[in-house]
C-alpha cells in the first residue's frame, strides 16, 4: 500500500513538472502577437507657401499638404446631386480669387468629426448653406475631377499617408476617397458673397485611419481692366474685316447681368464708333462658356446683351433703333471649354453688323 502511495505521488510530481515545462508555451499560444505599428509618415511640413485662408482655419492639429491660389479663375460649386457625362450637371459657375486647400487631420479623427467641426465653425461665422450631401455622394466625388480639375496646379508638400503593415500612400491628387461628405454655401465678406465648399472623406482608404479634407473658396473681385479694351478705331477695322468683333472689356458678376462700372471705358469706345457712323446698326450678342445648363446660359447671355444695349442708350445717347440684343449662350464658342483659358475666351460680348 505504501509503495502504491509513493508511486502515485511520483506520478503526480512528474505530471506537475510536465505542466510547468509546458506553461511558457501555453502562455505564448494564449497571448496575441503584438500588432505591428504602421510605418511613420515623413515629417509633416506644410506645402510650400501654403497657409490657411483667413475665413476658415484648419481642424486642430491638421497638416496642410496641398494648396493652390489663382488671382482670377472660374470654377464650379455643386447645388444638386445631378451628374451627366461624368460632370456635375447641377452646379453654379463662380469667378474670382480661387483658393484650394488639402488637409490631413490627426490620425484617429473620423471624417464625421472633422466634417461636423468645419460645418459648425462655418455656421457660427454666418455661413448660408446652399447644398450638402451626407451619404451616397460617390457620383459627385467621381465627377468632381472632370468638372473642376480639383487637383490641377496644386503645390504638394513632401510626405505620405501611413497605412497598415508598413504601407504608405502618395498625398498627390488629394489623398481623398469616395466615401465623403459635401457642404457648399456662402459667407458674407465686405458686402460680397464668398463661396465655400468643404469635402471630407477617409484619406485614401480605411487602413490609414486618417481623414482628408478638400476646401475650395472663391472670393469675387474685379478683374484688372485696361488690358482688353478695344478702341473705336479697332472696332471699325474689325467690323469692316469680319462683320463682328469680340469685346472682353465688358464685365459682369458671375451669374448676373448688370454691367459693372469698370465696363465704362469699353462702352465709351462703342458709343464713339456708333456716333461716328450714324447709319451703322449692330447686334449686341452675349456669349457664355459651357458651364451650367443651356437654358440658364441662354437667359443670362440675353440679359447681359440687353444690359449693354440699355447702357449705350441711357448713358451714351445711342439711338435704341440701331441696336438689337441677342443671347446665344455657349452655342458659338471660339475656343475649347475643357480648360479655363478657353472658357475665358468664350465668355464675351460681340458687336455684329446687322
Amino acid at each position: 500500500m505504501m509503495k502504491n502511495l509513493l508511486a502515485s505521488l511520483r506520478s503526480f510530481g512528474h505530471a506537475m513538472a510536465r505542466a510547468a515545462a509546458c506553461a511558457p508555451l501555453l502562455l505564448a499560444l494564449a497571448t496575441p502577437a503584438p500588432v505591428q505599428a504602421a510605418k511613420p509618415a515623413k515629417p509633416q511640413v506644410d506645402a510650400p507657401s501654403a497657409k490657411d485662408h483667413p475665413l476658415i482655419q484648419r481642424f486642430t492639429g491638421s497638416w496642410l499638404f496641398g494648396a493652390k491660389t489663382a488671382e482670377w479663375e472660374q470654377t464650379q460649386f455643386p447645388v444638386g446631386m445631378g451628374v451627366a457625362h461624368d460632370r456635375w450637371s447641377q452646379a453654379v459657375p463662380v469667378e474670382g480669387r480661387l483658393t484650394r486647400l488639402f488637409y490631413l487631420a490627426p490620425r484617429g479623427k473620423t471624417p464625421l468629426e472633422v466634417h461636423r467641426n468645419y460645418q459648425q465653425a462655418l455656421l457660427e461665422a454666418g455661413f448660408k448653406p446652399r447644398f450638402s450631401c451626407e451619404q451616397a455622394c460617390q457620383d459627385l466625388y467621381f465627377a468632381m475631377d472632370k468638372t473642376i480639375d480639383f487637383d490641377g496646379g496644386v503645390q504638394w508638400a513632401e510626405g505620405e499617408v501611413a497605412g497598415a503593415d508598413d504601407s504608405t500612400y502618395s498625398i498627390e491628387h488629394g489623398a481623398l476617397s469616395f466615401d465623403g461628405r459635401f457642404l457648399y454655401g456662402t459667407l458674407s465678406k465686405g458686402g460680397q458673397e464668398v463661396h465655400v465648399m468643404v469635402y471630407t472623406s477617409t484619406a485614401v482608404n480605411k487602413t490609414t485611419n486618417t481623414t482628408a479634407t478638400f476646401i475650395q473658396i472663391v472670393e469675387p473681385k474685379a478683374m484688372a481692366t485696361g488690358q482688353v479694351q478695344v478702341n473705336a478705331a479697332a472696332l471699325q477695322q474689325g467690323l469692316a474685316a469680319d462683320g463682328k468683333i469680340a469685346l472682353y472689356g465688358l464685365f459682369f458678376d458671375t451669374g448676373k447681368s448688370e454691367v459693372k462700372p469698370e465696363s465704362q471705358p469699353q462702352l465709351a469706345e462703342m458709343a464713339k464708333l456708333l456716333q461716328a457712323q450714324p447709319a451703322l446698326k449692330v447686334y449686341i450678342v452675349g456669349h457664355t462658356d459651357s458651364q451650367g445648363a443651356l437654358d440658364a446660359n441662354l437667359a443670362l447671355s440675353q440679359a447681359r446683351a440687353q444690359a449693354v444695349v440699355q447702357a449705350l442708350v441711357t448713358q451714351h445717347k445711342v439711338d435704341a433703333k440701331r441696336l438689337a440684343a441677342k443671347g446665344v449662350a455657349n452655342l458659338a464658342p471660339v475656343a475649347s471649354n475643357t480648360a479655363e483659358d478657353g472658357r475665358a475666351r468664350n465668355r464675351r460680348v460681340e458687336l455684329v453688323v446687322q
